[in-house]
């Protein structure tokens, strides 16, 4: 139990925080929104490597850079929010970690290896007061979105059928398991393997848009040399709606599927292609550069029936409303941007299918 406070901050505060992990996750997907966003303070980067230390302080000149997660810990006095962006076998012992030093707390997914330590790690932020979420950013893709306004509208009437992918051609050679070593080395009971990875951003999308599930069918196979967990898998979910969604996670496809394609009683909707705020990331954009998170009229979906289709503008994607949600959960007592306990359910399917596959 800690003594701290653990009252929202108050309003016109920055949130101090702490990022642990500046691989792909910490550098891309959380430093840029911190740093941007200003009702935060990135104040303390964690990474042991010494070219992503240099490039910390390369790109945040005004942030301490440690070598350890203790560094961060003996300093918590001086922060209110951890993120953890680290390898998925890490988080539980971290977000333990950083709920004992009285901070608040987001996980990169997939949120825990099992679900019974996910929920002990919710049980406990609700015990001593204090926020924990999940950053399933996948929620704020534009094209997630824009099925979302499809769905509400009702241009789709009813959808009997969702399909959604995340296939790519990314064979690992030698040079990919050294970059990505622990990766290609992550077992299952680690939080290792496409389902874990890309999975849980696919199940947690389609649990969003069409509710609970009430029985799951999965081919999960691991291919080729130098993987340690599954690479190619396949999950069929039949949810309480009427709603089967059919979910495809592929590292090893030379040629990828539909994004999207929702089937419905009176249209449909198909659209290609990744959101292109990764990419955009990677490159160095920033998410308050004009246009960020904004698709190109030549790579909208096209919804409608075959014969008399019509492109659909792709709405905005907005990764940055999480660190907007999560300000308001911080300093003005909202609920947080995503609720841990439905990145449990997640974790929860995902082990039911280990364990049946």
């Amino acid at each position: 139990m800690t003594d701290r406070d653990a009252t929202p901050t108050p309003a016109g505060a920055l949130i101090r925080t702490g990022l642990v992990g500046f691989g792909l996750a910490g550098r891309v997907f959380h430093a840029p929104f911190l740093a941007t966003n200003p009702e935060f303070s990135l104040d303390l980067i964690v990474t042991a490597n010494p070219e992503r230390a240099a490039e910390a302080s390369r790109l945040h000149p005004d942030a301490r850079v440690a070598l350890s997660a203790d560094e961060l810990f003996a300093a918590s006095e001086t922060l209110d929010l951890v993120v953890i962006a680290s390898p998925p076998a890490t988080h539980v012992e971290l977000a333990n970690a950083a709920l004992d030093a009285g901070l608040a707390v987001v996980v990169d997914k997939p949120f825990a290896p099992t679900a019974a330590e996910g929920t002990a790690l919710v049980e406990k932020s609700e015990r001593l007061g204090l926020a924990l979420t999940v950053f399933q950013n996948r929620r704020w893709d534009g094209d997630f979105l824009t099925v979302r306004s499809l769905l509400a509208d009702g241009t789709l009437g009813d959808v009997h059928r969702f399909e959604s992918r995340f296939e790519f051609w990314r064979p690992l050679d030698a040079n990919a398991v050294q970059k990505k070593r622990w990766k290609a080395e992550a077992t299952v009971a680690q939080g290792g393997g496409i389902l874990y990875d890309l999975g849980a951003h696919l199940i947690d999308q389609a649990i969003v848009l069409f509710g609970p599930v009430d029985d799951v069918y999965a081919q999960v196979t691991t291919r080729g040399e130098g993987s340690a967990a599954d690479n190619d898998s396949f999950v069929a979910l039949r949810h309480a709606s009427g709603v089967t969604s059919h979910l495809s996670m592929n590292g090893l496809a030379a040629q990828a599927g539909p994004r999207f394609h929702v089937l419905g009683s009176q249209s449909a909707y198909t659209t290609w292609g990744l959101d292109g705020q990764e990419k955009a990331l990677k490159s160095g954009a920033l998410p308050t550069d004009p246009g960020f998170g904004e698709t190109p009229e030549a790579e909208w979906g096209k919804a409608g029936i075959d014969g008399s289709l019509v492109a659909m503008p792709t709405e905005r994607g907005r990764y940055d409303q999480f660190y907007a949600g999560l300000a308001d959960a911080l300093i003005r007592g909202a609920s947080v941007p995503v609720d841990p306990r439905d990145a449990v359910r997640v974790i929860d399917l995902i082990e039911k299918i280990h364990a049946s596959s």
